[in-house]
């Protein structure tokens, strides 16, 4: 059977979104039942032998199954990266070199039905080696698309999360009825309820406050995490927590704290997800604050509807992707971008109106339903000419 192949040139895990996103498309399709293959690079290889078969669909390891919350179905193709690409970087030994002229063509090509990547020189290596390709696009990029390529046959949809983005990428040679915006998605595993694990995060971090705090997402200025660490001063009753972030990220956020005398601030790092799904749960109220910056106008909803799933109230902050949401009803408070003392009064006045329940409120949990991984799988695949679907 042919598989439908999920391309990251990165190796796996690690804490990013993007590589969250990627994961969770591949193992939404296996879910759905498509014989799903998520490629990702091993490098460092010193086994000649795996050069020669580096295409070995297997189970992923209980490390990765846990680190992105994947499920039973999906295979995961590690490719072996020879270790004369890093100590030796030229054209010829680069990962994508390896990847598009040797691996694709000679080993991948044969086992692959369809691709599916946020990685345009793997797009280009699949429609040159007769694969239909679906691409993922999610940024603002100057470079421009080449012709040959997207008004290929083969090339069949390109995707990206907002319309700021789509417009980019007609300005850059995409033709307009091969590109359309869809939302990311989320692991349904986050509507599962954990009320034993819950309760013991809030015993955990509700020492000596009275209520729960919680931003979950990457630590950059631009997401609004120095504007919380501000609207934390003024709320010296909420224990704010921060899950995300790389050990510098981190570092850095805890001497922000510490140079603007904030006590009540709590850094985790990145948790796997099956540990973020009862920290979210255990929460009186999440946060997802943002600047008004250019990445506002192309941030993805992801962690929004991991939000929205877990049935806590939720504060957000009025950006271009966030305000279709705002007539849905489901977040208990908006606020301002830039403005932390308004962030501050939305969070006290949530507390207040949507008192914490440990069933979760339905509302969100219901909408968000519609935004399942599987849901945004099946939409894309819609897509895709009938000839070229994946088995």
């Amino acid at each position: 059977m042919k598989h439908y192949l999920f391309f990251t040139r990165n190796a796996l895990p690690q804490p990013r979104a993007d590589l969250v996103q990627v994961a969770n498309c591949a193992n939404a399709a296996a879910n759905l039942g498509y014989s799903a293959v998520l490629g990702y690079l091993r490098p460092n290889s010193r086994n000649p032998l795996e050069w020669l078969h580096p295409f070995c669909p297997q189970p992923p390891t209980p490390e990765l199954k846990q680190f992105y919350n994947l499920q039973d179905r999906l295979q995961v193709a590690a490719l072996p990266i020879p270790w004369l690409s890093d100590h030796h970087k030229n054209t010829f030994t680069h990962p994508s070199t390896i990847i598009s002229k040797y691996y694709f063509p000679v080993h991948i090509r044969r086992n692959t039905k369809i691709v599916h990547t946020r990685d345009w020189n793997f797009v280009k290596a699949a429609v040159r080696s007769g694969i239909p390709a679906i691409y993922e696009h999610h940024h603002h990029e100057a470079k421009p698309f080449e012709p040959e390529i997207v008004q290929h046959p083969l090339f069949q949809i390109a995707i990206t999360v907002v319309d700021t983005v789509r417009e980019s990428m007609i300005q850059q040679g995409m033709p307009p009825d091969k590109v359309v915006t869809l939302h990311n998605g989320f692991n349904q595993a986050f509507l599962t309820r954990h009320p034993v694990a819950a309760e013991a995060w809030r015993n955990q971090l509700l020492t000596q406050h009275q209520y729960l705090a919680v931003y979950s997402g990457g630590l950059y200025s631009f997401k609004g995490v120095d504007l919380l660490i501000e609207a934390a001063k003024l709320l010296p009753s909420v224990q704010f927590v921060f899950a995300g972030g790389n050990d510098t990220q981190v570092a850095t956020y805890r001497q922000f704290a510490i140079d603007h005398q904030v006590e009540n601030v709590q850094f985790l790092g990145y948790l796997r997800h099956d540990q973020l799904v009862s920290l979210l749960q255990a929460a009186d109220v999440l946060v997802h604050p943002h600047r008004l910056t250019e990445e506002a106008t192309y941030t993805s909803p992801l962690k929004f509807f991991e939000y929205m799933a877990s049935g806590t109230p939720i504060v957000a902050t009025k950006i271009p992707p966030l305000m279709p949401f705002q007539a849905s009803g489901v977040i208990a408070g908006w606020c301002e971008p830039d403005q932390p003392l308004q962030l501050a009064q939305g969070i006290q006045q949530v507390l207040t109106t949507h008192p914490r329940r440990t069933t979760g409120y339905t509302g969100g949990m219901e909408f968000v339903q519609q935004f399942s991984w599987e849901n945004r799988i099946r939409k894309i695949l819609s897509y895709v000419e009938t000839a070229y679907q994946p088995v």
